[in-house]
């Protein structure tokens, strides 16, 4: 059940950058463009390239985890270890921080949305990625330049990183109204905390009402600062690799190395921290003081 969850959220989220549509270009064009290059296009819809990267990820994402559990054996080895040792891993991290009640219902998704996010930023560090596609030749410096690239990282394309923000904030809001309910949920952000009588209960009522606001400020622009965050961290990698690549163009095999391993980091830390602050903003919503129990 758990790997059909895998499987169906990876489609879904590959699903949604794909109906992502681009909205930011540059005036002066950068070594690493911000627009994503299209490949195909049907009519209006564009197939770009880290689109096609991002499909190539997901589907081998669900045809390894589909030959890992084909054939479940008691005492597991290979691929299946491998499965269950990622899986077992992130499910026991997660519940040490969201509980064990809360992780049953919203591991699918932290776990989809971590395995997603790492293998895209790794694949994107492949040579070839970014280096293999249409271009022209320059005579003056006697080198080929990619004008297009067949592929890119998928998540130095701010669509893929906005279309999965948008998926959990939309979880989000299932998940808060399930946790407490409509009014609950308008409560949890409006409603006064604390215990407390009188005309000081009435002062903190009004007080905690435009501290709601705050609150809902801070909410709408939890995607956008998700997005933001992994976008410009793989864009800064990509560019940095880009420079150090042509600084010296008889080193560029040597110079870009140590910072390959370092985006090598980036790539598992991005997609651990995108992991977390979706659990943790989840985990803020969906707990409960003692005694402050929603009945069902």
């Amino acid at each position: 059940m758990r790997n059909r969850y895998f499987l169906l959220s990876i489609l879904a989220l590959a699903c949604g950058f794909a109906f992502a549509t681009s909205t930011f270009a540059a005036e002066a064009e950068p070594a690493v463009p911000l627009k994503p290059a299209p490949l195909v296009h049907i009519g209006k819809f564009a197939i770009t390239n880290s689109m096609l990267l991002t499909w190539i990820v997901a589907a081998g994402i669900i045809i390894f985890a589909q030959l890992a559990t084909r054939d479940i054996q008691p005492v597991p080895s290979g691929a299946q270890n491998f499965w269950e040792w990622l899986v077992e891993s992130l499910y026991n991290f997660l519940e040490s921080i969201i509980g064990r009640d809360l992780v049953k219902k919203t591991f699918w998704f932290f776990a989809t949305i971590f395995i997603f996010i790492l293998f895209v930023n790794w694949f994107g560090m492949i040579p070839g990625v970014g280096t293999i596609g249409w271009g022209h030749y320059d005579p003056t410096t006697a080198t080929f330049h990619v004008d297009q690239p067949l592929l890119r990282g998928g998540n130095a394309d701010l669509n893929m990183t906005t279309a999965m923000a948008a998926i959990f904030f939309v979880l989000w809001v299932i998940w808060a109204i399930q946790a407490n309910g409509v009014g609950g949920f308008l409560l949890h952000i409006f409603g006064p905390k604390g215990d407390m009588s009188g005309f000081m209960k009435l002062i903190m009522i009004v007080v905690f009402f435009m501290v709601g606001w705050l609150e809902v400020v801070s909410i709408l622009f939890r995607p956008i600062s998700l997005s933001f965050r992994l976008f410009g961290n793989i864009y800064a990698g990509e560019s940095i690799m880009e420079a150090m690549s042509t600084m010296v163009p008889m080193l560029s095999w040597l110079i870009p190395i140590p910072f390959y391993f370092m985006e090598l980091l980036v790539g598992i830390v991005q997609a651990l921290v995108f992991m977390l602050l979706t659990a943790v903003f989840t985990l803020l919503i969906a707990q409960h003081e003692p005694g402050h129990e929603p009945h069902h």
